[in-house]
């Protein structure tokens, strides 16, 4: 069997070591870590979340795992589902751009629930665990390339069942073969669908999903069920060929490409933007032209946004009100969010203002067109933008953004990712708690057992 791509993952996610991580990696893997679980505690408010907890409460006595941000506890795939619904539940999480993936969100709820079940996972452990994962979802993600995103998948779902797999295994302590079969298992479960960022709910579960897939693959391989060997290799019906609809519209080189020489961790960027990562370039040239040439809402007559061809799929679309997941997702409403409250936070994406009259009258002033040109530059410039601001007054002003704020090349201080995170944790835990769980996190090779995350993240 043909599989030295599936095994070569699988090989390098079972023998990685705290030490085989540079000091610089391993102090990144931190703060988006961090950042992460402060995603999910502002998470933990909202109502679709609310929903989905309340359900699975409703089927599951098992009281094994914490729901971060509350009381409540679910057994360990059911935790991972909800937890990692809550890291995105209100797009504000990190995303590997070049990989098309939200990697925390994936990542964390499964190996935090392997740390909180299985007792003694040290902090260096539980370091290298994530750093599996964070490695090896970015990799799919750049193997399949942003067109699978452009054909309908929500990639962030569908490749991030291997990075939870990778993850979850390493926290397992499985073998090459064990997580060669748990990556096998995951692959078959991958699924998300792109149409449901027009407004619903379930958009925000895709990331929880993959999680509770990735931990499943996990646990079954640790007990000999087997999964597909080849899951990336199989010309019929493999994960590749599979969602390229072809037989070479992906880049299998990509997954063991500077493996544990080139890290991918280092490529994942954090949101300082409520809103999708697609629309994040835009608003920071539009901050940018306002600071050179100050201008109001009401002085704009038109704005063109030139972007990618899959960034007008993804955020582009004309905007109408069917909730607050089309308001976070669309680019010209988040364009009059920013022009007219001047900020595009949670405080800006409130429930209510999907129906805010003047700012979809604003966005309809507003057009997202394809620049082919963006595109031929690659994967890893896939949200530059170039603005184009026509106001009342006959004034014409252009903006470019290629690296926003928090960005590979952009990469926010620790101070301005400690301020997010105390930000958005203060909704679900008082501050003593915030501040330990912070100082815990900043501190986890120090950790003498990872499950402590768990007990500070519940309320």
């Amino acid at each position: 069997m043909e599989n030295r791509y599936t095994r070569g993952l699988a090989d390098f996610a079972s023998s990685l070591e705290y030490d085989a991580i540079p000091p610089e990696v391993r102090e990144r893997l931190k703060v988006l870590i961090l950042d992460a679980l402060g995603c999910a505690l502002y998470g933990a408010r909202l109502e679709w979340c609310r929903i989905l907890r309340d359900t699975l409460l409703s089927l599951d006595k098992t009281a094994s795992c914490s729901v971060w941000g509350t009381s409540q506890r679910l057994s360990a795939p059911h935790a991972a589902l909800a937890n990692g619904t809550q890291v995105q539940g209100f797009e504000l999480d990190d995303v590997h751009r070049a990989g098309v993936l939200h990697v925390g969100a994936v990542v964390l709820p499964a190996l935090i629930a392997v740390a909180e079940t299985r007792k003694g996972m040290d902090g260096k452990t539980f370091l290298a665990a994530a750093a599996a994962g964070y490695e090896t979802g970015p990799r799919v993600g750049l193997c399949m390339g942003p067109q699978h995103i452009g054909q309908g998948w929500h990639s962030g779902a569908t490749v991030g069942v291997f990075a939870a797999a990778a993850a979850a295994s390493r926290g397992l302590n499985l073998d090459c073969g064990r997580t060669l079969h748990a990556l096998g298992i995951a692959g078959t479960q991958a699924a998300g669908l792109m149409a449901a960022q027009y407004g619903a709910m379930v958009k925000r579960m895709h990331a929880g999903r993959s999680s509770q897939s990735g931990l499943y693959g996990a646990l079954l391989a640790e007990r000999g069920f087997t999964g597909i060997e080849n899951v990336f290799e199989a010309g019929y019906g493999g994960f590749c060929t599979t969602f390229s609809r072809s037989t070479d519209r992906f880049d299998r080189s990509q997954l063991l490409s500077g493996l544990g020489e080139v890290w991918q961790t280092m490529g994942v960027a954090l949101k300082f933007y409520s809103c999708v990562a697609s629309n994040h370039t835009t608003l920071d040239a539009l901050r940018a032209l306002q600071a050179e040439r100050p201008f109001r809402a009401d002085e704009v007559e038109r704005i063109v946004v030139h972007g990618s061809p899959v960034t007008v799929d993804h955020a582009g679309w004309a905007y109408e009100p069917r909730g607050l997941t089309s308001a976070q997702l669309n680019m010209a409403f988040c364009v009059a969010t920013l022009l007219l409250e001047g900020a595009c936070f949670v405080e800006q994406f409130q429930p209510g203002c999907e129906t805010d009259a003047r700012r979809i009258a604003l966005a309809r002033r507003v057009e997202v067109v394809a620049d082919p040109a963006i595109t031929a530059r690659g994967a890893k410039h896939r949200h530059a933008a170039r603005v184009e601001v026509a106001l009342k007054d006959g004034t014409r002003l252009e903006g470019r953004g290629d690296a926003p704020r928090g960005s590979e090349e952009n990469f926010a201080s620790l101070a301005e990712v400690v301020e997010k995170f105390e930000k958005l944790a203060a909704a679900a835990l008082p501050a003593k708690r915030v501040h330990e769980l912070r100082d815990a996190v900043l501190g986890l090779e120090d950790l003498p057992d990872a499950a402590r995350l768990a007990a500070l993240l519940a309320a």
